[in-house]
This record gives C-alpha cells, structure tokens and sequence, in this order.
C-alpha cells in the first residue's frame, strides 16, 4: 500500500547548492534522496517545502515522500542518520495523509538571520552568520522591522529576474533582537519571494548605516522598486527556522 510520509531534517548549507536537485552541483534533495534510496531500495521523488539558496541553513524543514515500503517511521529516522553525511540531520517522521504536500500545505515559514555585532570577527561563527563590526541598535531596527508586517505587494524585496505570478505576501511577525554579540532578524509570513529575507536584512544595514533613512520601509514596499530598498545580505546568516501546517487535519486517519 501507498503511504505518504513527512520527513522532518535539519542541515547545515554551507556545502550545498540549497535544496533542489541539479545536475552540475550537490544539492539537499540529491543527498537526501541517495540516503533514501539505499534505504528503501527504490529511489522515490521528495517534495520540498521550500527551495533554499545555496549556502542557506535550516533549523527545520519539511518534505513528504510517497513509497510502497513498510518500513516504521521511527526506524527511517535511525536509518537516514545512519546514512546521511554528518550536516544533514533526520529529525521526525510521520505518516500522513496520501494528498498531503509539504509545500501547498504549508501555512507560514519563519526565517531568522544572524549578524554576528562586533568589532572582532569570530572564525568559527563566519559560515554561520554575518559578521558586521559597526554596532547595531537593536532596539531601532526592531521598530523598522515591524513595518513589513502586513499584506503588501514585496516587489521592492524580491531579486531581480523571478518570475513569479504575484509579489504579494503576508508578513505576521517581524523582529529584531540581540543576544550577546548576535543579532537576529526573525520574520514570519504565508510566503517568501526570491531573496526577499536577505533583501530585508540589506535594508536594515543600510537603514542602520544611514544610506536608508529610518521610518522608509513603508514607502519602498509601496514603490515596488528593488533598487529602493537595501542591498542583498549574504546567504550564510539565513536559516529556514520553522513551518507551520494545518497538523491535525493533515495526519494520517
């Protein structure tokens, strides 16, 4: 019999071309998949919740996978810890209804992004986080941040050349906050456009530099312009954080 599962994985991007398969690159789908098929001795297709970039890390992600094998959940998670390469973590698995799909189905995501605030770089943080050595006001850009929250057409936060049918998005939370010498953007929403996390992050640099003047974020959402907003942060301080779903209509009855 057919089953649908949802696996749950973390992983570390810094040696990956983000999630999707390609053909010239090492990809999380790819690796994924191989550890898979040695397990279940076919090679099934895994549907994704997001397409991560390249170099982009997750705390949490999703994706389900239909097969005919009757392995248990529990010893699949054992398994593919067993299998995969030491940056890429099995987490959970459950069985779940035949029509579900990790990305259709998803309700929101929530990203963060570190900034790594001091004057004096840290070698075992810069694959992990953005260093930036001026201070930072967290408190400021916590009051910037909470100007994306809302619905609004983001195609002055989406990178050039996508190709999406539309730009519109719900931001529920956005926040700025500091732990010690880190600084963390956390940004939740129904959807995010091509770089639009690290266009964010760009925007509250240069709203903090002073190239952007403060209280702007409103009026370059509505001119929908890319070159009004900020620059684009480097993929390394990203990290998929958590996804949200419809839970209980979604498992397996």
């Amino acid at each position: 019999m057919m089953r649908n599962l949802l696996l749950t994985i973390s992983f570390d991007g810094s040696s990956y071309h983000g999630w999707q398969v390609q053909s010239n690159a090492q990809t999380i789908q790819q690796t994924l998949q191989d550890g898979l098929e040695q397990i279940l001795q076919k090679r099934d297709n895994i549907v994704g919740c997001s397409r991560t970039d390249a170099g982009v890390h997750a705390n949490m992600y999703c994706c389900n996978l239909r097969t005919e094998n009757n392995i248990p959940c529990e010893k699949l998670v054992s398994a593919l810890n067993a299998v995969l390469p030491r940056d890429i973590a099995a987490i959970d698995c459950k069985e779940v209804d035949y029509e579900f799909h990790a990305r259709y189905d998803c309700k929101s995501k929530e990203y963060i992004y570190k900034i790594y605030n001091s004057p004096i770089k840290n070698p075992f943080l810069y694959k992990y986080s953005l260093h930036y050595k001026y201070l930072l006001d967290e408190d400021m850009l916590d009051r910037q941040a909470k100007d994306f929250v809302g619905t609004y057409d983001f195609a002055a936060f989406c990178a050039s050349g996508s190709s999406v049918e539309s730009t519109v998005r719900t931001v529920m939370n956005a926040s700025v906050e500091r732990d010690g010498d880190m600084i963390i953007f956390r940004v939740e929403a129904d959807g995010f456009l091509y770089n639009m996390v690290r266009i964010m992050v760009g925007t509250l640099i240069d709203i903090s530099s002073g190239k952007i003047p403060q209280n702007s974020i409103r009026q370059i959402i509505a001119s929908k312009n890319r070159f009004a907003a900020g620059q684009t942060a480097p993929a390394h301080g990203l990290y998929l954080n958590r996804i949200r779903y419809g839970e209980v209509q979604h498992e397996k009855r």
